[in-house]
């Protein structure tokens, strides 16, 4: 045995959904990790003779899989929870949203991203794709909390209260980035907010900024018919015929929501390699319509899963956006077969890596970071267990977590976070939910 490998952990779990090349799942498997990665993955049995662990974590009667990337997000939305329910898009926005995000402070800001943070991790979200204002903070939230995020500083084509002009937004990107520099589990993208909000100068000159950083651009696009309608109105032209007219459609771009495309349109997104993120749950809440995601994925498009924000969702539960994805998929073809459980799987994960620009992430295989959580398959709903891709996508609803790792780290493990003390956390936010009434 004293040739045995040495790891700084070894998981072992009755079953290991891996999402790796294969899609491998192993009963009685294990991870072996070291500093942070996972280095091997197998059998059970195969993996104690292997490696002599400095830790052992014994995961019995739980599955593990990676951890869930939620490659659409607006994290401190999550205290606009509910102010503004059951109205269309442009009314929600206009009318309800925008009035009270013009007055949230940097400290309102943190709070809801900490809250959003503690919101993912319990249910099984490791790492998710921001887009809002203050996003300084938001890093900030997010590296205490141990997750990863790609931050999004989100800017308009006319003056705002956060930014007089986009170039002042383009100086805030940049000091963003060098703040987070050299951490690994955080990095940057550059958001201007959509193509009817941003003129097409702007949204030029935020790819070649993109270019120039070397980060991810990324945009509200084709979201509603009456997205397309104004964009018509402006200038002429769709919105992805807007963005392939400008010559920014490529693989460094990441669209979220793409509900209003047709044949020709999703024939292009996927030619250019552009990354399309689903938002189920907000585009049905908002009436926004029903995206067509098998006609994307059989174009080969890379279609990821996000949850918006929390304003337009209620929730940031990966697990019911998977469910509502293959659900809504199966309407919107008319097949029962379309959007399948290893389709929408594969979207929450590997794919939304991708849109994150972050493709090592949502497997668990060897080399990739050690983002992953394990489901207690004792929850009544988890059984009886036939196929476990299929219980994870249609019958889990993400209170089965009983821990959520990154990195090797674990941060959440039955009730208990790791990095912060969520009792006294509800209790700010509930101060905040006071000041949101009277601001509202």
């Amino acid at each position: 045995m004293a040739d045995r490998q040495t790891c700084d952990l070894l998981l072992h779990a009755d079953m290991v959904v891996t999402q790796d090349k294969e899609r491998r799942i192993l009963n009685s498997g294990s991870v072996a990790i070291e500093d942070g990665i996972v280095v091997s993955v197998g059998p059970s049995e195969k993996l104690e003779q292997a490696f002599a662990a400095r830790e052992v974590v014994d995961l019995s009667g739980k599955l593990l899989m990676p951890g869930l990337v939620n490659a659409h997000c607006h994290a401190p939305m999550v205290l606009l929870r509910g102010i503004a329910d059951d109205l269309p898009l442009m009314e929600w926005l206009e009318d309800n949203i925008w009035p009270v995000e013009r007055q949230l402070t940097k400290d309102l800001i943190g709070l809801g991203a900490r809250l959003a943070c503690a919101e993912m991790l319990r249910a099984g979200v490791t790492a998710f794709l921001d887009g809002y204002i203050h996003e300084q903070v938001v890093g900030a939230a997010v590296d205490a909390a141990g997750m990863r995020a790609v931050l999004g500083e989100g800017f308009f084509g006319f003056p705002s209260p956060m930014f007089p002009s986009a170039q002042h937004c383009w100086d805030s990107i940049k000091r963003i980035d060098r703040q987070f520099a050299g951490n690994g589990r955080i990095r940057s993208a550059v958001t201007p907010h959509a193509a009817f909000t941003v003129p097409p100068k702007y949204l030029v000159k935020s790819y070649e900024l993109a270019e120039g950083l070397d980060m991810p651009w990324q945009i509200h696009l084709a979201e509603s018919p009456v997205e397309t309608s104004v964009c018509l109105e402006k200038y002429g032209k769709r919105p992805v015929e807007l963005l392939y007219s400008l010559d920014i459609l490529s693989d460094r771009v990441t669209l979220h929501h793409c509900v209003d495309v047709n044949d020709e349109e999703i024939a292009l997104l996927a030619e250019k390699n552009v990354k399309v993120v689903h938002n189920p749950a907000s585009n049905l809440k908002l009436n926004s319509g029903m995206s067509p995601v098998q006609k994307m994925l059989d174009a080969g498009v890379v279609v990821g899963i996000g949850t918006d924000g929390a304003a337009s969702n209620n929730q940031l539960n990966m697990f019911r956006e998977m469910g509502l994805a293959a659900l809504v998929g199966k309407v919107r073809s008319d097949d029962a077969s379309a959007v399948n459980a290893q389709s929408v799987l594969d979207m929450a994960t590997l794919n939304s890596a991708r849109c994150l620009h972050w493709p090592e992430l949502g497997s668990i295989a060897e080399g990739c970071p050690a983002d992953m959580v394990a489901l207690d398959l004792d929850s009544p709903n988890l059984q009886p267990l036939f196929n476990p891709v299929s219980q994870v996508v249609y019958a889990s609803s993400g209170h089965e977590v009983s821990m959520t790792m990154v990195a090797g780290k674990v941060l959440y493990h039955e009730g208990a976070y790791r990095n912060f003390d969520v009792k006294a956390l509800l209790q700010e936010v509930k101060q905040a939910q006071k000041w949101i009434n009277a601001h509202r």
